[in-house]
């Protein structure tokens, strides 16, 4: 029962975005025209790939709570929703590429993966490279868990968990800027709910590094 309601959780979180988008504009609706199809898929992944990231933070966050509850079943769950979170980033990029060629005809995942400025010539472009950066960095972060089983990566991999909060952030900036589902207010409850939450954890971990940090430099002097 316990496990079943964390799942059911985390099926809520990642499914509620979809949900009302889907109330709105239903598959149906689009099903005659490709690439407004291809649109809704892309813009249903964002909204999985985002709450899967918040989820992927709140379960890590909670981990050593939640492991007194559910067993090692839990640290699991957590890599296999990690798992299914990266799956989500990596496949809205893809169904961009799709969607740019079907739009123009011609097939560049460059321009939707790596093409990344800072100074950029139109605003827009700046908004795609902070998605960029996001996917790469959460890359980054999924390639360091992986490496965990090595003999000298051990000590150091979870480290790289603050990539997601940074993640987190960025594709927060991403969908504000760039999501045409927070404009029309469909998720901005949701993105609110789950930015303030992330944010709020964010903040805790400082204030405990804070207090960890004077307690150290007491002890020392």
């Amino acid at each position: 029962m316990k496990k079943f309601s964390i799942i059911a959780a985390w099926l809520f979180v990642l499914l509620l975005g979809p949900i009302i988008v889907l109330s709105k504009t239903p598959i149906a609706v689009v099903s005659g025209n490709t690439i407004q199809l291809i649109n809704l898929l892309q813009r249903l992944s964002a909204l999985m790939a985002f709450s899967a990231i918040f989820a992927q933070i709140v379960i890590g966050a909670n981990i050593s709570k939640l492991f007194k509850v559910f067993g090692s079943w839990i640290r699991k769950f957590h890599i296999f929703q990690g798992v299914i979170a990266y799956f989500l980033v990596l496949i809205h990029p893809l169904i961009y590429v799709l969607f740019n060629y079907k739009l123009s005809g011609s097939l560049d995942p460059f321009y939707v993966f790596t093409d990344i400025c800072v100074l950029c010539a139109r605003p827009y472009e700046l908004h795609y490279s902070i998605g960029r950066i996001a996917f790469w960095l959460v890359t980054l972060a999924i390639l360091a868990a992986v490496a965990r089983g090595e003999t000298w990566w051990k000590k150091n991999w979870r480290k790289f968990h603050i990539l997601n909060y940074f993640v987190f952030f960025l594709l927060s900036a991403h969908a504000w800027f760039v999501g045409t589902d927070l404009v029309n207010a469909s998720f901005v409850y949701i993105f609110w709910i789950e930015t303030g939450i992330v944010l709020l954890i964010l903040i805790q971990k400082l204030v405990i590094l804070i207090i960890r940090l004077t307690k150290f430099k007491n002890i020392v002097q």
